[in-house]
C-alpha cells in the first residue's frame, strides 16, 4: 500500500511541470525562429547564432535538441546573451501565443510595462 502511494506521488510530481504555467523573464522577446544549420538560425528572418549551451524548451517545457527542429517555423520567446547569440528559447503553446501584446524588440521592452505575476505586457 505504501509503495502504491509513493508511486502515485511520483507520477503526480513528474507530470506537474508539464501542466504548470511557464514564467518568462521580462527580457524575453517574442519572435519567429527557423533553425537552418545549428548553430545557425533565422530569427524574425535575420541570421542569428545559437550560443553554446543554448536551451530550447518545447511547449511541455522539456529540453529539445536543435537538430530535431530543422526548417520548422516556430513561434518563440527568446533571450540573447551579451554577444547577441540566442541563449534561451521557449517554443510557445497556443495559450502563450494568445497573450498579446508581447514585445518583439528591445526598444519595445524598454518602453512597455511588464506584470510578472500575470505574465502580461501593456503599452504605455
Amino acid at each position: 500500500m505504501l509503495r502504491c502511494a509513493f508511486a502515485l506521488l511520483f507520477v503526480v510530481a513528474v507530470s506537474l511541470p508539464a501542466y504548470a504555467q511557464r514564467v518568462f523573464q521580462a527580457s524575453a522577446l517574442r519572435g519567429e525562429l527557423v533553425i537552418t544549420q545549428p548553430p545557425e538560425a533565422l530569427l524574425n528572418g535575420k541570421p542569428v547564432r545559437m550560443a553554446p549551451g543554448v536551451r530550447i524548451r518545447n511547449p511541455m517545457n522539456m529540453i529539445q535538441l536543435s537538430g530535431s527542429l530543422l526548417g520548422q517555423k516556430l513561434a518563440v520567446h527568446y533571450t540573447l546573451d551579451p554577444a547577441g547569440e540566442l541563449r534561451d528559447v521557449w517554443i510557445l503553446t497556443d495559450a502563450e501565443l494568445a497573450k498579446r501584446p508581447w514585445p518583439s524588440s528591445p526598444d519595445q521592452a524598454r518602453t512597455w510595462v511588464f506584470d510578472t505575476s500575470l505574465q502580461r505586457w501593456s503599452k504605455p
